[in-house]
């Protein structure tokens, strides 16, 4: 049955929109008109996902998935035919129809439009008609697999004005703006639009993991891209060359910027869209994941005068977080803080930051050397790519400055010998790191659904043998993911840190100074207690926060 309260009370009775949200739209539709819920959408208030079982609950309309759609596009083609409408009003339309159960089922981009009911009652005045919901991908993919069918041989204008017109059609409008609100309400971090021969895939990456979500005909994509690349300040027409660009937006009532990488493949531009929220970058060193011992261990390096810092992993890792979060800790006024950064990812108050452009020959190096002019007592350097910035981060240490920079070694110990391998004289290495941190990302396991697990006996026996201080007496608590609807069903929700630190003492140092090798280097900070980032991730799944098998994943090489 219908309900008999307004859209927009029920959307604020479920605290899917605010009051503020509901008025704007309001102001929106009283100057130009439109169903509300698409206002809503297309304001980035929230998502065609959230909005549509609000509406299936109002309307009293069953919301279709995808598997209850016709499979076969050819049948429901003829089937189309036969109705006596020609089939260019259901694809100008946007309406579709099939048979269901003896009852005809019909769904539409606006299932409220009189003309469209009229026409189709006339044209079944026998049958029983139901009206259903049916999210916009699933519709436009439908009719262009029935478009395709009736025009096979049909060819796509290219032209600039061509595509600069597709990407300021409403429904492509809706369609980015609800593609970014979906991955956001998802957790998404990043969006992936591929593709392929006869079709587009759209892949989210959630906690690490890039997850399809849904298959568009090829068609579709010279509209989708225009339109991302037309809002990001891209150039339309350009589709040989790579491009990036920018948006910033406001979605599910939340402020985001989103960076966009277009690169030229064999079928068309892959497109990825990262999203970083703005009103989420809030960083604290105690809530990284870190365990107490490393966290005391971490703020120690960080309160030293000078020395450098390193935090070591692949992209993705969480560097940027962690150095983020040792900025916000020590910025308390007392010392001056800078960073040199390409790109900048995250504004923080009370600290300068620089962004590096090497376009015109603004790269680390060069903005390093200007830095120094800036009487500055901490430097983060985004990433040591070079001998040259290497060099500067090695001298500005020895001449009094705290350095915060991040390196690409698999692990902690690697830095060391990365450094040398750069061109570095061991000495120059062994003097000024005081202690170089590597670390992944593993994903927490989801407390809606997890059960108990029962790792190898072996884990099970080694972590419990040698747990820290901080965990003795502390009952095991393994788990197993099961997958539910809290967690899209993977089983896991958001993602944590697993860490190892390795303090440079007067014997590594020895070792680093005289050329030892990552074998040499390793054992020494074994037999210091150093803990591995595999035992770390142990540790966790001890605790309860990750599963055995995420930390193997995660640590396999």
């Amino acid at each position: 049955m219908p309900s008999k309260y307004p859209l927009g009370k029920l959307l604020i009775d479920q605290a899917l929109i605010s009051p503020a949200d509901l008025d704007k739209a309001l102001y929106v539709q009283g100057q130009v008109g439109g169903r509300l819920g698409a206002i809503l959408i297309r304001i980035g208030a929230l998502s065609e996902d959230a909005i549509l079982p609000v509406l299936s609950e109002q309307l009293g309309m069953p919301l279709l998935d995808l598997k209850d759609l016709p499979g076969n596009s050819r049948q429901l083609l003829e089937w189309l035919n036969s109705t006596g409408l020609a089939i260019d009003w259901w694809l100008d339309q946007e309406v579709f129809a099939f048979v269901q159960d003896e009852k005809i089922s019909c769904c539409a981009r606006d299932p409220l439009n009189n003309n469209i009911r009229e026409i189709l009652e006339k044209t079944f005045p026998d049958s029983n008609l139901e009206w259903m919901l049916v999210r916009s991908h699933d519709l436009d993919q439908l009719l262009d697999r029935v478009s395709r069918l009736e025009n096979s041989d049909g060819q796509a204008n290219s032209g600039v004005g061509y595509l600069r017109e597709l990407a300021e059609e409403a429904p492509v409008i809706e369609f980015v703006n609800n593609l970014l609100a979906m991955a956001f309400d998802q957790r998404a971090s990043d969006i992936h639009i591929e593709p392929e021969r006869y079709t587009v895939k759209v892949r989210l990456r959630i906690d690490g993991i890039l997850y399809e979500r849904f298959t568009l005909p090829i068609d579709r994509f010279n509209a989708i891209a225009s339109r991302i690349k037309l809002i990001s300040g891209m150039d339309i027409a350009e589709h040989r060359l790579p491009q990036d660009g920018q948006i910033e937006t406001r979605v599910s009532g939340e402020d985001l910027d989103v960076r966009i990488s277009a690169l030229p493949g064999v079928h068309g531009e892959s497109i990825v869209m990262r999203l970083l929220p703005k009103e989420k970058q809030k960083f604290s060193i105690d809530s990284i994941g870190m365990q107490p011992d490393n966290l005391k261990s971490l703020k120690e390096w960080a309160s030293q005068p000078h020395g450098i810092i390193l935090v070591t992993g692949p992209t993705g890792s969480g560097k940027s977080t962690t150095l983020y979060s040792v900025l916000d800790n020590i910025n308390t006024g007392a010392r001056k803080i800078i960073t040199v950064e390409d790109p900048v990812e995250y504004r923080m108050a009370g600290i300068t930051q620089v962004q590096t452009l090497d376009t015109i020959g603004y790269n680390f190096a060069r903005a390093l050397r200007a830095i120094l002019r800036q009487d500055p007592d901490v430097i983060m350097i985004g990433e040591i790519r070079d001998r040259e910035t290497a060099e500067i981060a090695i001298q500005s240490s020895l001449t009094g400055h705290l350095v915060l920079s991040t390196l690409h070694t698999n692990d902690a110990i690697s830095a060391f010998t990365r450094l040398i391998d750069m061109g570095i004289d061991p000495f120059l290495v062994a003097t000024p790191v005081r202690a170089v941190m590597a670390q992944r990302l593993v994903r927490r396991i989801c407390k809606h659904c997890a059960v108990t697990g029962n790792p190898v006996v072996d884990i099970r026996a080694k972590t419990e043998q040698n747990l820290p201080d901080f965990l003795v007496g502390q009952a095991a608590n393994w788990l197993e993911p099961v997958g539910c609807k809290h967690c899209q069903g993977s089983g896991f929700s958001g993602r944590v840190g697993i860490h190892e630190l390795v303090p440079v003492t007067p014997e590594l140092q020895h070792a680093i100074a005289q050329g030892g090798s990552t074998a040499e280097l390793h054992q020494i900070a074994v037999q210091q207690g150093f803990k591995s980032l595999r035992e770390d991730g142990f540790l966790k799944a001890y605790q309860g926060i990750t599963s055995v098998e995420e930390v193997l994943r995660v640590t396999a090489s």
